[in-house]
């Protein structure tokens, strides 16, 4: 697999992403910035406070608190609705980030104990929501990254909400891919997390920024997580790198989450046109989607460094495989934009 991430890194443009992490992407957000304009410090001052107040608007919330990490943020926010019922039980997909990649740091931590709900391979339903014991809060992820980027419908949402308010349920949207999520409901931002106490999102996915997340809720849910983010050493002594970087890309890419939807809908038909490669979802309701090839691990990741090396288009630097097959994910951003028509003719030439 050595040679695959190589020939992935070596390639001119990619099917993925923005391009690649280099020092560029902090320097063109800091192009226009002046060089008197005052930092952040410790959790204050103006660079901070204007990029919180402005994405609590965005995401219709009271307030909003900028965190290095999206980790750190999720943990709190959970932390915080579990202190305020006094129940240490939280749910969410199985395939959640906080299960699956951060160590059990929710556990180890802050003792929270998890309900898995539902099927690794689906979303979760409602009615394995009301089988739910009473519990903290209950976590949604959207778009649910680790099966190919799934939405539930919009009024499956507000179904979810209104049996969570019922049941005096905390409701926490892991939005990392929010904004990607908005043109499939044909709904602003602040529509979506209007049915959920607390949200958070990332500015590193596809906003395409340095580092960096907001947590947004309730003035007094995000005071309280400003005492623990000093807990968790998130007040860094500036944070301005990521805040100013992650306003540059939002305002950047916000207004084109459609157009990497669409591109990402004509890219899988043209995968699942191929014997023994799919997607899921077939077609996809985000930018995103799973890219799948009957084979074993090695064949595959053999064949696709000699196109990436042949066509200088990259489709990924890794594989993973299940089931008797292998799996990559795609994520369509600004990169693509730089993928002539006869480069992808040529890519697909290339795997018939």
């Amino acid at each position: 697999m050595e040679r695959l991430l190589d020939t992935y890194r070596q390639t001119a443009v990619q099917l993925s992403g923005h391009g690649k992490r280099e020092i560029g992407v902090l320097k063109r957000a800091f192009e226009q910035v002046r060089d008197d304009e005052p930092s952040d410090q410790y959790g204050q001052g103006e660079t901070i406070r204007q990029f919180e107040e402005k994405m609590a608007q965005v995401l219709g919330k009271e307030s909003a608190v900028f965190f290095p990490s999206g980790t750190m943020a999720q943990q709190i926010a959970l932390r915080i609705w579990c202190d305020e019922t006094e129940k240490n039980t939280v749910a969410y997909h199985p395939l959640c980030h906080l299960e699956i990649h951060e160590q059990d740091g929710l556990k180890e931590l802050h003792q929270i104990e998890p309900i898995l709900v539902g099927d690794e391979n689906r979303l979760m339903t409602l009615e394995e929501i009301q089988a739910l014991p009473d519990i903290a809060c209950l976590l949604l992820e959207l778009p649910q990254r680790e099966i190919g980027g799934e939405l539930p419908t919009f009024e499956e949402l507000v179904a979810i909400h209104e049996h969570c308010r019922e049941k005096g349920i905390h409701l926490h949207l892991d939005g990392a891919r929010l904004f990607e999520s908005l043109p499939y409901y044909e709904k602003e931002a602040s529509e979506i997390c209007a049915l959920f106490d607390s949200v958070y999102v990332s500015f590193y996915k596809g906003i395409g920024g340095i580092a960096g997340a907001i947590l947004a809720g309730p003035k007094a849910f995000c005071d309280t997580s400003k005492v623990w983010k000093r807990r968790y050493g998130g007040d860094l002594i500036s944070l301005y790198p990521y805040i100013m970087s992650a306003d540059y890309y939002y305002e950047l890419r916000k207004d084109k989450m459609a157009e990497y939807r669409n591109e990402a809908v004509r890219l899988a038909a043209r995968f699942n046109e191929l014997d023994g490669v799919w997607t899921t979802p077939r077609i996809p309701v985000t930018n995103m989607f799973h890219l799948h090839f009957q084979g074993e691990k090695e064949e595959i990741g053999e064949k696709i460094a000699r196109i990436q090396e042949e066509t200088g288009v990259g489709i990924t630097g890794y594989l993973v495989e299940k089931d008797g097959h292998c799996s990559t994910e795609v994520s369509i951003g600004d990169t693509f934009e730089r993928i002539t028509r006869e480069q992808l003719d040529r890519l697909f030439r290339q795997f018939r």
